[in-house]
């Protein structure tokens, strides 16, 4: 059966209190909203997962590679494809708004195994 959704059904989950986030995934997609605090740093990490970001309002500095070797800022309206297990960092400047896409979906988001996140 399909079902139709609206942000405003989703429920938002804080992972930090400077990190909130609502999720949405299929069998093979994922999508998630989500809204940082100036200041929330994404550490280095990599996944499976191809990853789209769009950022909505504010400004996020991209790092990509083992070494950091790449620095991107993306402001309200940019986009970035992330290849699956490539290495990457982010760091919000001022209040961020953005959505992601993952395929396949995170299984350490849907887990709760997505510990560095939450430190």
């Amino acid at each position: 059966m399909v079902e139709k959704k609206t942000w405003d059904d989703i429920p938002t989950e804080e992972v930090t209190p400077e990190m909130h986030r609502k999720i949405l995934w299929g069998e093979k997609l994922m999508i998630a909203k989500m809204k940082f605090k100036d200041g929330f740093k994404v550490p280095l990490h990599s996944h499976e997962n191809e990853q789209i970001t769009h950022v909505i309002s504010g400004t996020i500095r991209f790092w990509f590679g083992e070494n950091k070797e790449q620095e991107m800022d993306l402001g309200p309206g940019d986009m970035v494809v992330i290849p699956p297990n490539l290495p990457h960092e982010a760091l919000m400047i001022g209040d961020v708004e953005e959505i992601d896409h993952w395929a396949p979906p995170r299984q350490d988001w849907l887990d709760g195994t997505d510990d560095y996140l939450r430190k």
